[in-house]
C-alpha cells in the first residue's frame, strides 16, 4: 500500500487546518458558550492540532494505543476529564475530534484533485482514525463521569449518616431511608471514628426514618452493633415501630441489643448507664 498522504498534508496546512476547524466547531450545534469560553476551545483545539501532526508523522495511522500517540491520548483525556466536570455531554465531547473530518476531508480532496482515485482510501483511513480517536475520547468521558457520579453518591451518603454528639460520651446516628450495605459501610466507619475521637461509650442507632427492616437491613444493623462494641462503646437501637418489631420477631432475627421505641427513651437508657442523673417531668413541675 501507497504511503497516506495525511501526514504531509497536517503538517503542511496545520494553521488552516486548525483555523477551519475551529469555525466547525464554533457555528455546530449545539454551541455551548455558555460551558466553554472560545479562548478555551481555541487553544484546546491548538494543543491538539499540534500533538495530532506529531503523531502522525510515524506514519501510524491504526493504532492509536502505540506510544507515538501518548501525547494525544494524554490531551484527549484532559479534555473529557474537564468537559465532564463542565457539564458536557457524551456526544458533545466526541464531536470535539469528530468535527475535524470535514476539515480534512475537504483539504484532502484539494490536494488530490488529480488523484482522484486514491482519495477514497485517503478518506478511509482519516475516517478509521478520527473515528478511533472519537471513541477514545467517548470511553474516557464515561470513565470520568461514572467516577464523579460515584463521588457524588459517596458524598450524599456521608451527609446523610451524621453522628450527632447528644451528651458527654452518648452519640446518635439517625439513619433516614434504606439501609444497603454501602450506606452500612458508611455508617460503621463514621461511627468508629467518633467513637474514637470523642471516646464515647454509649452509640445509639436510631431506625425511626428506616422504612422497613428485613433480614438484611437487620444483619446490616447487627454489624454496626458488633463493629461499636469492638471499639469499647455500648449500643442501643431506637426508632423500634410495632410492625418492624413484629418484622424481626417473624424473621428469627436476634438483635442481642436494648431497643427502645423512640430516640428519647434511648437516650434516658444511655444517660443512666452513663451514671447521668435525670429528673422526671412529675418533678420538674413541683420544683416550679
Amino acid at each position: 500500500m501507497a504511503k497516506s498522504t495525511i501526514p504531509n498534508v497536517l503538517q503542511t496546512h496545520q494553521e488552516e487546518l486548525l483555523e477551519y476547524w475551529v469555525r466547525e466547531q464554533l457555528a455546530g450545534a449545539p454551541r455551548r458558550a455558555d460551558l466553554i469560553a472560545e479562548s478555551d476551545l481555541r487553544q484546546q483545539s491548538a494543543e491538539f492540532m499540534d500533538a495530532f501532526c506529531q503523531a502522525t508523522q510515524s506514519d501510524n495511522l491504526t493504532d492509536i494505543m502505540t506510544s507515538q500517540w501518548g501525547e494525544v491520548r494524554e490531551i484527549l483525556t484532559r479534555i473529557s476529564h474537564s468537559r465532564t466536570q463542565q457539564g458536557f455531554t457524551s456526544s458533545e465531547t466526541a464531536r470535539f475530534v469528530f468535527s475535524l473530518k470535514q476539515p480534512l476531508f475537504a483539504r484532502l480532496s484539494q490536494e488530490l484533485e488529480q488523484e482522484l482515485e486514491t482519495l477514497p482510501d485517503e478518506v478511509w483511513a482519516a475516517t478509521i482514525l478520527l473515528d478511533k480517536l472519537g471513541l477514545f475520547t467517548t470511553e474516557v468521558y464515561q470513565q470520568s463521569r461514572e467516577a464523579m457520579i460515584n463521588r457524588q453518591q459517596q458524598e450524599l451518603l456521608e451527609l446523610s449518616t451524621p453522628v450527632v454528639k447528644l451528651w458527654e460520651g452518648i452519640l446518635a446516628v439517625p439513619l433516614i431511608g434504606t439501609l444497603d450495605s454501602a450506606r452500612t459501610q458508611v455508617v460503621m466507619e463514621t461511627l468508629l471514628q467518633q467513637i474514637v475521637e470523642t471516646e464515647a461509650a454509649i452509640a445509639i442507632v436510631d431506625i425511626t426514618g428506616v422504612p422497613t427492616v428485613d433480614t438484611l437491613v437487620a444483619q446490616h444493623l447487627i454489624k454496626t452493633v458488633a463493629a461499636a462494641r469492638l471499639m469499647g462503646a455500648d449500643c442501643l437501637i431506637s426508632g423500634i415501630r410495632p410492625q418492624i418489631a413484629q418484622t424481626i420477631v417473624h424473621l428469627g432475627v436476634d438483635l442481642n441489643v436494648t431497643t427502645k421505641a423512640t430516640l428519647a427513651e434511648a437516650f434516658r437508657v444511655a444517660l443512666q448507664r452513663s451514671g447521668q442523673p435525670i429528673a422526671s417531668n412529675s418533678q420538674d413541675v413541683a420544683g416550679r
